[in-house]
């Protein structure tokens, strides 16, 4: 089969090759994939700026269809529509494990960096992996960053009722973390730069005030970072009220030079969240089960695996919110 497979350093290593069909052993699930949600996480990949093992094929985001299961007990999920957690593996016993903090394992393998993902027709995971999601939506492929986004805001609550929140960054993750701050009894603004017009016209849809002038200083009560960038960070943290948090959602992928003294100066709170836990998945389905997100919009082009370089390009240039890689079956 075809797939988007990471084979060298440099962006110039990633490319569309053949890999063989994977067969799941008892305890795994093969995937058809239906679509997978192309991340800022595979450009950093792409960019060796987030680990990896080569050859690896690419893509964490999955939506898919149980297609065949390793052991007869498991085979009540056959035929199952199911987004899917990340991670291959864990050790077990280290003491991020144990405590149920598995996202913290030193030695956890995920999909789409260190075991093969989901760029590609066919995908094996770990059964305890699988959620089940209802109906035909594509939207469902926003399941694991929602869940990422839980990782952040969720637990515990960072967002209270009556607070005001700015979210910076109107990408996918900016735009999911607004809808969670706003289920939290948040009233939000989403922030982003002229040129993410089209972004911030999709958030005023879904019903957020949006701006792309600089926020007045100590004027929001939680501010989310979620841009990723060094600009964007610095534009939070003055943003961001006396005794206030600042949440840190976005990855820069690289050092960056921050006004940190900010965070001493007015007694801030800071947290973030790394990936997701089995904790955060519960809490990114209840929202998706009673309808306090709405993801489908955030899906703003499909594209054949052929044209994985386009997808691609779309999250370096900041076009459109999320763009999917929907590969056909060989």
């Amino acid at each position: 089969m075809s797939a988007v497979l990471k084979t060298a350093r440099g962006e110039a290593g990633v490319e569309l090759a053949e890999v063989d069909v994977p067969e799941p052993v008892p305890g795994f699930a093969r995937l058809r994939v239906i679509a997978t949600g192309v991340c800022g996480t595979d450009i950093h990949i792409a960019r060796d700026e987030y680990g990896y093992d080569a050859p690896v094929v690419m893509g964490h985001e999955i939506l898919g269809e149980v297609d065949a299961v390793g052991d007869d007990a498991d085979r009540h999920w056959v035929s199952r529509r199911v987004a899917t957690e990340t991670y291959f593996s864990t050790c077990g016993r280290c003491d991020w494990c144990r405590d149920g903090r598995v996202n913290l394992c030193p030695n956890r393998r995920s999909i789409g960096s260190f075991e093969n993902g989901g760029f590609a027709p066919y995908v094996v995971v770990p059964i305890g992996n699988l959620h089940g999601v209802a109906g035909e939506s594509i939207g469902a492929v926003l399941a694991e960053p929602l869940a990422c986004v839980a990782q952040c805001l969720c637990d515990p609550a960072v967002v209270n009722p009556g607070d005001e929140v700015l979210v910076v960054g109107p990408g996918a993750m900016g735009q999911l973390s607004a809808q969670v701050a706003r289920a939290q009894g948040g009233t939000v603004t989403l922030a982003g730069l002229p040129h993410d017009d089209g972004r911030l016209r999709v958030a005023r849809e879904l019903g957020f005030s949006t701006t792309t002038q600089t926020p007045d200083a100590e004027s929001f009560d939680v501010v989310l970072e979620a841009s990723g960038s060094a600009p964007g960070a610095a534009r939070a943290l003055s943003a961001v009220r006396r005794a206030g948090r600042y949440v840190q959602v976005g990855i820069f992928g690289r050092d960056v030079a921050l006004p940190i003294d900010a965070v001493l100066y007015k007694e801030l709170t800071v947290t973030s969240g790394f990936a997701s836990t089995p904790a955060s998945w519960r809490r990114a389905l209840m929202l998706m089960e009673q309808g306090l997100v709405e993801l489908n919009p955030l899906v703003t082009e499909s594209v054949p695996l052929a044209e994985w370089e386009r997808a691609f390009e779309n999250i370096r240039a900041g076009n459109g919110i999320k763009t999917v890689i929907v590969p056909q079956v060989e």
